[in-house]
């Protein structure tokens, strides 16, 4: 039996403007596994402190079961950026998530600021890697702390900075997403995909999804609440894939000291065994995830 308290499910990361109320509320009912409380993108100038104030209070409310509660600051050039720091210091989501983080030492640098303005130890980072320059520098911001514990995909940004175009199966975009997903396995840390912006295109939505997850994506970062369910489906392991490693498990258990030991024909190895694992954890965390959510 695996632990799923090991495993934090991230198969759909959905981005909510914190000044929008209604979008607050509806975030509650949600079946996603993480919230994003934009304080960056969705919100404008003249909004932003109101919608700091939200989000500080709609993580303060415990009114969102086991969804993993994050906020999105504004990025370090901005005039918001030390004001949204600290505040959501003080309020200490789950997370805090930093757009366009491109080095190793910005990672120390917002680290420090976290630790001075008293966020709690369980409040980690996300750093959203979006630039050519933070592609190529994935492996050192991912290792740069322990408390940055999420990459998160800026495909947009990306795509702007290298003049790429958005196009079906995203071949422009692959060096780049491959290389910070390569940083991430490599450090331990886990990474979403960035968003699908045509919220009306349910197959190309879909497609991405599959794409992300064959990649090795732990889930999608999402723009919409109709993407949630797509997106829990695809980063979730199918029932054929849950039955196969129960199947693979027992017949290691069974087979141990006898030196080989195969399953449906094929020769199962540690790895095999690793794997299996891994896809029993993640189901039994999305298990107990959405049985918590109703």
């Amino acid at each position: 039996m695996t632990d799923g308290t090991l495993f934090r499910p991230r198969r759909s990361v959905l981005y909510m403007p914190a000044s929008n109320e209604r979008a607050l509320e509806k975030a509650k009912t949600l079946p996603c596994d993480a919230l994003i409380l934009d304080l960056e993108d969705a919100v404008a100038p003249d909004a932003k402190p109101a919608a700091r104030d939200a989000a500080c209070a709609a993580v303060g409310s415990g009114a969102y079961g086991r969804r993993e509660l994050t906020i999105r600051v504004n990025g370090a050039e901005t005039e918001w950026h030390a004001d949204d720091l600290a505040a959501a210091c003080a309020a200490g989501p789950d997370a805090i998530v930093v757009p366009k983080v491109s080095s190793a030492d910005e990672v120390r640098t917002l680290v420090a600021a976290m630790a001075e303005h008293g966020a709690p130890e369980s409040t980690s980072l996300w750093a959203m890697v979006e630039t050519p320059v933070a592609m190529l520098h994935a492996e050192e911001i991912a290792a740069a702390s322990d408390r940055l514990t999420v990459l998160v995909m800026g495909t947009n940004d990306l795509a702007k900075e290298l003049y790429a175009e958005h196009v079906p199966g995203r071949q422009p975009l692959l060096t780049g997403l491959s290389l910070a997903l390569l940083a991430a396995r490599a450090t331990g840390t886990a990474i979403v995909d960035g968003v699908y912006n045509d919220v009306k295109d349910t197959d190309g939505f879909l497609a991405e999804c599959r794409q992300g997850r064959q990649m090795g994506f732990d889930g999608k970062t999402l723009i919409h609440p109709g993407q949630v369910d797509g997106a829990n489906r695809a980063f979730a392991p199918s029932p054929e894939a849950v039955e196969d490693a129960r199947g693979i498990l027992q017949a290691w258990e069974e087979g141990a000291g006898s030196g080989v030991v195969t399953y449906r024909g094929r020769m199962i190895e540690n790895l095999h065994v690793e794997s299996a694992q891994r896809i029993l954890t993640m189901h039994e965390a999305i298990t107990a995830l959405e049985a918590d959510q109703g």
